[in-house]
Order: structure tokens, then C-alpha cells, then sequence
């Protein structure tokens, strides 16, 4: 008995010896942690800004026995991507944007169609050579999902536009100003321009500017991109962007316009509603008749969508 007492006595003993030596260990380097001062030029930045919105709404209804009329059922899908990878590195920097959009809607009137579509990709790099300015070149791809249809009203649908029919591919060396992380201007005075029509169908009508029978025509001239991101008040936040273009060879003083703007409003964590209108106008498509006339030419095309439902950030 005696010798049990004394072992456990022994443990207990070499246990608190043990734990006193490590509590002096522990305060001896938190101590000569205290005495090293971090210098500010031992953290390496972060290289890559990367992130994603995504927007999904979903709306559906029906009508039984409803005196008030209207379509028997409604149903509407809408979603938005935008993703983007902002590089920087000294006075390197690479900006990477993927926006996209796809929107679809069904009625017992008019039946499906869809009533969104957009591919948009963008990539600049730019190198500083001032202040707020850098000398970049810019490539852009700007074309659609699906079938795209015209709808009279006194005559069946007709086929307009499909995936690459068209697609507006830019290569455009020039200058970008950033005076601000919210605001960019890219300004090039030589920009090259290829419009891709696919579809042999679309080919043979000479569809947005090309000959007719071909599948690309090439265009340069002088190219604008603005791009603004602002959060206006809590919770809310706009995106716009706008592109001009203007064709040395053909018409120069018809500028070509892409103007999109996205204003959201954030609810909570999961739920916001986003409002987006988009402006387009092209000489080069001349698909819209005039209901005078009967004549077709170019139209200012206008796309406005608002829509509430599932966010997610990341």
C-alpha cells in the first residue's frame, strides 16, 4: 500500500513539474514574440481579386375560373452570372469578366420564348505608365445562347439570331485611365472588329453587315469602354458599362452603341431584386420594320428586365 501511495505520488509530482515547465516555456515565447516588430513589407499582397454574383428568379402562376382574364398560366425563368479575376502586380495588372445572362418565359398565349440572353467575355491587360494610366490591349467576345426569333404580330415567328450568328469578337490595343478601384475608360484609336454569322441561313440574308453568302466581315476603327461599379447606398449597387464603336471604312459617323446597366437591391443574404436595362443599336442590323413604310433598317433596341429572387456571393 505504501508503495502504491508513493507512485502516485511520483506521478502527481512529475505531472505539475511537467505542466510548470511548459506554462514557463509558453510565456517565454509569447514574450520574445512581443519584442519582434512585423515589418510592413514582410506581407506579400494579395496577387488576385476573384469573385462571383449569381441571381436566379423564378416566377410561376395560374388562373381557374378567373372573371378578371388573363393567361391561364405563367411561368418565368431569369438568371445573371457575373464573374470576374482582377490581377495586380506591380505596375501589371489583368482584369478578367464574365457576364452572363439567360432569361425564358412561357404563357399560355404566347408559349415559350425566351426573353434574356447574353454571353459577354472580357479580358484586359495593362501595363502603368502614369498615373492612372496604362497602356493595354483588350480582347472581347460578345455573343448569345440559344435561338433568337423575331415575332409579328400579323405573321409567323422568324429565325433572327443563334449561338455565334452573330458574334462580335474586338482585339483592341490602347489606353486604360483608372483614376478610381469603382471606374475605367478604355480608349483605342485602332481597333480591329470581327462580326461571326454561323448560320448558313442567316449568311445567305447578309445578316448584320456581312456579304452575303460569307460568315465573317472585318471592321476597324475607334473603340470607348466605360465601366462603372458604384455601391450608391446600403445595399444597393450599380453596374454599368458602355462600348462605342465607330467603323472607319463604313459610315463612321453611325456609332455603334452597347450600353448595359444592372441596378441591385440586396434584401438580406439570399434574397435581392435586380433591375437591368440594356440599350443596343447597330446600323448593321437591319431586321426591324417600319410599319409606315415596310421598309427594314436599324432600330435602338431596348431589354429591360426586373426580377426578385435568390442571391449568392462568393
Amino acid at each position: 500500500m505504501k508503495k502504491f501511495t508513493l507512485s502516485i505520488a511520483c506521478c502527481l509530482l512529475c505531472f505539475f513539474t511537467l505542466q510548470a515547465q511548459n506554462d514557463w516555456m509558453k510565456k517565454g515565447r509569447e514574450g520574445a514574440l512581443s519584442n519582434i516588430k512585423k515589418d510592413k513589407n514582410d506581407t506579400v499582397p494579395a496577387l488576385w481579386r476573384k469573385g462571383l454574383n449569381l441571381n436566379i428568379n423564378i416566377n410561376q402562376g395560374t388562373l381557374t375560373n378567373w372573371a378578371a382574364g388573363g393567361d391561364n398560366f405563367t411561368f418565368s425563368l431569369g438568371s445573371t452570372v457575373y464573374a470576374w479575376a482582377f490581377y495586380k502586380n506591380g505596375r501589371r495588372s489583368w482584369d478578367n469578366v464574365a457576364d452572363l445572362a439567360y432569361g425564358y418565359i412561357n404563357t399560355t398565349s404566347l408559349g415559350a420564348r425566351k426573353s434574356d440572353d447574353r454571353i459577354d467575355l472580357t479580358s484586359k491587360y495593362g501595363y502603368e505608365i502614369g498615373k492612372n494610366w496604362y497602356v493595354s490591349g483588350l480582347v472581347n467576345l460578345r455573343t448569345q445562347f440559344s435561338d433568337g426569333f423575331i415575332y409579328p404580330a400579323d405573321s409567323a415567328p422568324y429565325l433572327s439570331s443563334r449561338f455565334f450568328s452573330p458574334a462580335y469578337i474586338l482585339v483592341s490595343p490602347g489606353f486604360d485611365y483608372k483614376p478610381v478601384p469603382e471606374f475605367s475608360l478604355f480608349l483605342s484609336p485602332a481597333t480591329s472588329r470581327f462580326v461571326v454569322v454561323m448560320d448558313d441561313r442567316l449568311s445567305k440574308q447578309g445578316a448584320y453587315g456581312v456579304d452575303t453568302g460569307k460568315h465573317m466581315k472585318y471592321e476597324i476603327g475607334a473603340y470607348l469602354s466605360a465601366n462603372y461599379i458604384k455601391t450608391v447606398v446600403k445595399n444597393v449597387t450599380y453596374k454599368g458599362r458602355l462600348d462605342l464603336f465607330s467603323d472607319y471604312r463604313h459610315n463612321p459617323q453611325n456609332i455603334d452603341v452597347f450600353f448595359t446597366n444592372a441596378l441591385e437591391f440586396k434584401v438580406n443574404k439570399w434574397i435581392s431584386a435586380l433591375l437591368t436595362c440594356d440599350l443596343i443599336y447597330d446600323d448593321d442590323v437591319k431586321v426591324f420594320e417600319n410599319k409606315k413604310t415596310g421598309v427594314k433598317g436599324p432600330r435602338l433596341q431596348v431589354k429591360q428586365v426586373l426580377g426578385i429572387g435568390f442571391t449568392a456571393k462568393f
